[in-house]
């Protein structure tokens, strides 16, 4: 049970300063009855609750693919840089909505923006081994010994230990690369270890989660009933 005005200000179209003057003129119902007042507690999930006869729109969580372009940070907010909430229009950025983890500023692709803290936790905890894929091209050529070295687990120059993971090379200089983890800049700092440095960074794909080819960058979406059946599938397994 929660608080009416609380409900109709997470959906994010509202502020609570106009959540209270909705209430006030009359333009919101629960389940066709006008309601008592702003701390009127209902369930979100079980009430029909209207604003000017329409749904208001109510969702306990979102969840949103984006596909992050080159030059912005995946953070909340930055008081010099754009981030990635920067590409949503205001309705969600009121939400709360956070990137699960973070790409760096220039690699592009996949990342998945929500408010569901437990599902963020589960995807980025490495005990969990949620494999995060990425298309790497590097200046170098990739050799059959670089692949040998990823299974083995690749030792940093600061003494970092990664965890073992793998290199499928596609071409002299392209690859794609999957991590169970998310240390910084991890895949970039384990292919200059073998002095393959990044030229071109895109993540495609993290769990079950793969990046919607006719989404341009700088574009997002919601995702799918089906994507969403396979997150929580996956949280029953982690």
């Amino acid at each position: 049970m929660e608080r009416l005005d609380k409900i109709l200000s997470a959906t994010g179209k509202w502020s609570r300063r106009e959540v209270k003057e909705l209430l006030r003129q009359g333009r919101v119902t629960v389940d066709g009855s006008r309601p008592t007042g702003p701390e009127m507690k209902i369930d979100p999930e079980q009430c029909e609750i209207l604003v000017d006869g329409a749904s208001a729109g109510y969702e306990a969580y979102t969840y949103l693919m984006l596909h992050k372009p080159a030059g912005v940070l995946s953070a909340v907010e930055d008081r010099k840089q754009k981030t990635v909430l920067d590409l949503l229009p205001r309705e969600l950025q009121r939400r709360g909505l956070f990137p699960v983890g973070r790409l760096d500023k220039d690699t592009e692709g996949l990342l998945l923006l929500t408010n569901d803290g437990d599902l963020a936790h589960r995807l980025l905890s490495p005990r969990h081994h949620v494999d995060k894929v990425y298309y790497a091209r590097v200046d170098g050529r990739l050799e059959a010994e670089d692949c040998r070295a990823f299974a083995a687990g690749i030792t940093l120059a600061d003494g970092l230990v990664c965890l073992p993971a793998r290199l499928e090379i596609l071409s002299d200089c392209e690859a794609l690369v999957t991590v169970q983890e998310g240390k910084f800049h991890q895949v970039k700092r384990m292919l200059a270890q073998r002095g393959k440095p990044v030229l071109y960074l895109k993540r495609l794909a993290m769990g079950p989660l793969r990046l919607d080819d006719d989404l341009p960058p700088g574009a997002f979406r919601r995702l799918t009933d089906s994507e969403r059946q396979q997150l929580r599938a996956m949280e029953k397994t982690i």
